[in-house]
């Protein structure tokens, strides 16, 4: 097994958070490895699917605002910066009865944000767009300044900057081991090389709890499907219709219009099947409600869409118990930083999650709060024996 020099921070997981990461710390000039168990931009994970929705006045709670606006911000420059095709302006409208406690706290996140968010009925919805068949005691909350995220040129985006600015990325590399205890740095174990760093970042998504077993992270990994289907481009054309999400007592569900010639996509934000994501593939049709459950979607809301299966993918979210994200420090190490638990509505945050883990990684803190992603909300307690940290907060 071969020894690598060490580094001055490893990142472990090289995802939609993890490759920002590396991306912010190389263009500070630190030096940096990425270290995946695939080659992102990948299908393994939970970033792939050509598109994700950002949505600035926040269902999940007021408390995200500030930094989904950072995010937005940071998706745009990141754009500018690398030509490539980031953020679509589609408007989002989120769907569905007036008493719906997501929709409250959306116009409730609004109005603490000063952001703009227009108000429709059912019958308005219906018709100003007619790609729309809502019941009429439906509302919806209209952001004409929020849309989509190509996430896979988000990634490939930031995977090139950080290789432009001298980070290294090791592909189709699964760490086997972190050790905390070798006084050359924080060791890393792969099945034919040995990596040491003075600080590691783990953001390895659905298998962050086999990374740090000793955390007792309460995550769950649960396999979810997404479909593309066959709709009247006069209708559904993204000039024409925007991305939307459905907060239903029944089902709730997500979508997009069609975007560079495919169909409209759906998935459900509920439901999903738990897993182990070592045994994730790409096996959409596994269950027949893989594709039934998004046509009574699309049946309910956008019946004209529920054409034609063109394409069914699948992915994994990574639920927290509380669905709110995890970012911390080790309790009892603070070399070691991770990041997962992102529920099924992170991607947006890639961006200023990144930003966020360079400047822990750098400084030992960061200028953004993410104070309510604790880890210590739960209660828990490293199940591991404490470990002297003998070393300096900054890099």
């Amino acid at each position: 097994m071969t020894e690598q020099a060490i580094f001055d921070v490893a990142i472990i997981g090289a995802g939609t958070m993890g490759m920002a990461a590396g991306a912010f710390l190389a263009q500070q000039k630190v030096k940096t490895v990425l270290i995946d168990a695939f080659d992102p931009p990948h299908s393994h994970g939970s970033h792939h699917g050509d598109t994700r929705l950002i949505r600035h006045a926040y269902g999940e709670g007021r408390q995200y605002v500030t930094l989904v606006k950072r995010a937005q911000q940071l998706w745009e420059e990141l754009e500018q910066q690398t030509g490539y095709k980031i953020f679509e302006k589609t408007g989002v409208i989120g769907l569905g009865p007036k008493d719906s406690p997501f929709l409250e706290e959306t116009i409730a996140s609004a109005q603490k944000h000063d952001l703009s968010l227009e108000l429709l009925t059912g019958w308005e919805i219906n018709a100003r767009w007619p790609g729309f068949s809502v019941p009429e005691h439906f509302i919806g909350c209209f952001e004409a300044e929020s849309g989509v995220i190509y996430s896979e040129n988000a990634i490939q985006a930031y995977k090139e900057t950080a290789l432009a600015h001298g980070a290294q990325l090791v592909p189709n590399t699964a760490v086997q081991h972190i050790d905390l205890s070798d006084e050359k740095g924080v060791k890393i174990t792969t099945e034919l090389t040995t990596f040491y760093a003075k600080k590691v970042i783990v953001t390895a998504g659905a298998w962050a709890a086999k990374l740090l077993p000793d955390l007792d992270l309460p995550i769950q990994p649960t396999r979810k499907a997404v479909a593309w289907f066959e709709a009247p481009s006069e209708l559904y054309d993204a000039a024409n219709f925007p991305a939307f999400f459905v907060e239903d007592q029944h089902k709730k569900f997500y979508g997009f219009p069609i975007l560079n010639g495919r169909g409209v996509k759906i998935g459900r934000s509920d439901g999903g099947q738990p897993i182990d994501p070592d045994l994730q593939t790409q096996n959409f049709g596994l269950y027949e409600t893989d594709e039934s459950d998004l046509r009574e979607g699309l049946e309910r809301y956008l019946h004209q869409a529920n054409g034609k299966l063109e394409q069914g993918k699948t992915c994994l979210y990574t639920l927290s118990s509380d669905h709110d994200f995890i970012v911390d420090v080790h309790p009892e190490d603070s070399r070691v930083l991770f990041a997962c638990g992102f529920s099924g509505h992170g991607f947006k945050f890639g961006s200023v999650m990144g930003e966020a883990l360079s400047q822990l990684a750098i400084t030992g803190e960061s200028e953004l709060d993410i104070s309510i992603f604790a880890l210590s909300r739960f209660g828990l307690k490293p199940q591991s024996p404490n470990l002297e940290n003998k070393y300096p907060k900054k890099v």
